[in-house]
């Protein structure tokens, strides 16, 4: 097989795993990301966002395991796909730059090797077929990952407009509406399958629901960018350092490549956080609640309303 199906395939197969060993860490990610909650008046007034932790123990109470794996299922197939996309098209490119850098430096046109830029350009490439083929994955596990967390939203602002009536009526409707209210605190949040997902994004949106958040998403494409520029320069150092000692032809060991991709992966989420929770609030479920700052109708009017509220 060629480098660039065997790295496809490797992709895949690590991608997989990673997302298993990971994925309750970025199911309440997912779930703070979009979870809206107004800017503090004054410097250290209010209560302290509840930790990972908690939020992980919290969830586990009220769902069961399950909760935490909530979406898992397209979440594996996503990362299949994208990771083999991604890395099959990376290498397919990285191929073909480093045989024209390669032949450049014969004609002394460089030293030979690719540069910085090149390796961006790469990733970028490489990033945006990949969120192209593979965005409508995304969107449903992220509607899944956050489903329970929006029907919370739904059922509580159900129960305020009953309260706010109960206020106001008399004794003989206020009991209608305190039996209401009792039958709405007793309900829970619906099964919430694969199915159901695709049909909700549809009847919402139309095929176009499944490209939401695109334009943030092929934004963030630079996170790999990001990510494999500093990876392939580090990589490069680390190898060139070793080129005069005891043995030049010795590989950097797998332990280096975790940690190397480690850092490279650390810099790179730093940079483009901030557009990974837009990319997320406009993947969720909108309908949260009646208050008109938590829709947002693109990726401009998001940003604006999360500054101007959050």
């Amino acid at each position: 097989m060629s480098s660039a199906v065997v790295n496809g395939l490797a992709g895949a197969g690590g991608g997989i795993i990673a997302q298993i060993i990971t994925y309750p860490l970025q199911t309440v990610n997912t779930r703070q990301q979009t979870e809206r909650s107004a800017k503090k008046k004054k410097a250290g007034s209010g209560g302290s966002d509840a930790s990972t932790l908690f939020q992980m123990l919290q969830l586990v109470q009220t769902e069961g395991w399950g909760g935490l794996y909530s979406g898992l299922k397209p979440s594996l197939i996503g990362t299949a796909a994208s990771q083999g996309i991604y890395y099959y098209f990376y290498q397919l490119l990285k191929n073909k730059v480093e045989d024209v850098a390669a032949a450049r430096g014969k004609k002394g046109l460089g030293d030979g090797t690719v540069g910085m830029f090149s390796w961006l350009v790469i990733a970028a490439v490489a990033g945006s077929i990949n969120v192209l083929l593979t965005i409508p994955i995304w969107v449903l596990v992220t509607r899944m990952q956050t489903h329970t967390q929006a029907e919370r939203k739904v059922i509580e602002s159900k129960r305020e407009l009953l309260l706010k009536e109960i206020s106001r009526a008399n004794p003989m409707d206020a009991h209608i509406l305190k039996d209401r209210l009792a039958k709405l605190d007793s309900e829970k949040p619906r099964p919430y399958g694969t199915l159901q997902a695709i049909r909700e994004v549809y009847r919402e949106s139309g095929i176009s629901g499944f490209w939401k958040g695109l334009i943030p998403t092929l934004i963030m494409v630079c996170n790999p960018s990001i990510q494999f520029m500093i990876y392939e320069t580090l990589s490069k150092r680390l190898k060139s350092k070793r080129s005069g000692k005891r043995f030049p032809k010795k590989n950097i060991t797998a332990m280096e490549v975790f940690l190397i991709g480690a850092m490279a992966k650390l810099g790179a989420t730093l940079v483009t956080y901030p557009l990974l929770v837009v990319k997320s609030r406009l993947q969720a479920k909108q309908e949260i609640g009646r208050n008109a700052a938590s829709r947002y109708t693109g990726t401009l009017d998001a940003i604006l309303k999360m500054i101007r509220y959050e």
